[in-house]
């Protein structure tokens, strides 16, 4: 149960903190500016809460990861965001808007992962 716990606060903080700039960004700026900043963050994001998940927990594998924080994050957009908030769901017409950063978040998981477990199993 505490690896459970530990996976899903790793996916929800990443999902929130994405989430955070797109409220923080729509306050202070044009939507356009805003999906551009959040495309920048999501795998910033991502890739330093992968980083902190592999170096301290490693729980699951570099692909499994990639998976579970990709798949939570679209459940949540889906569910969350776009039936319970926007009750609309034009958010997913946008490349700029979901898809792009949904690759991103797989991609920039993935590859962290990958390299901090590699990096782990070779130091000694």
């Amino acid at each position: 149960m505490k690896k459970i716990i530990v996976v899903f606060l790793h996916m929800f903080v990443g999902w929130a903190l994405c989430g955070a700039i797109i409220g923080i960004g729509q306050s202070l700026t044009t939507m356009e500016t805003t999906l551009i900043v959040h495309a920048i963050g999501v795998p910033v994001i991502f890739t330093i809460i992968s980083f902190i998940y592999f170096r301290f927990f490693h729980f699951t594998r570099p692909l499994t990861t990639a998976l579970l924080f990709l798949s939570f994050a679209v459940v949540m957009d889906v569910f969350v965001v776009a039936l319970l908030i926007e009750k609309s769901f034009d958010m997913f017409r946008s490349p700029l808007g979901t898809w792009i950063p949904f690759g991103l978040i797989f991609l920039s998981t993935y590859f962290t992962s990958f390299f901090v477990s590699r990096n782990q199993v070779e130091q000694p």
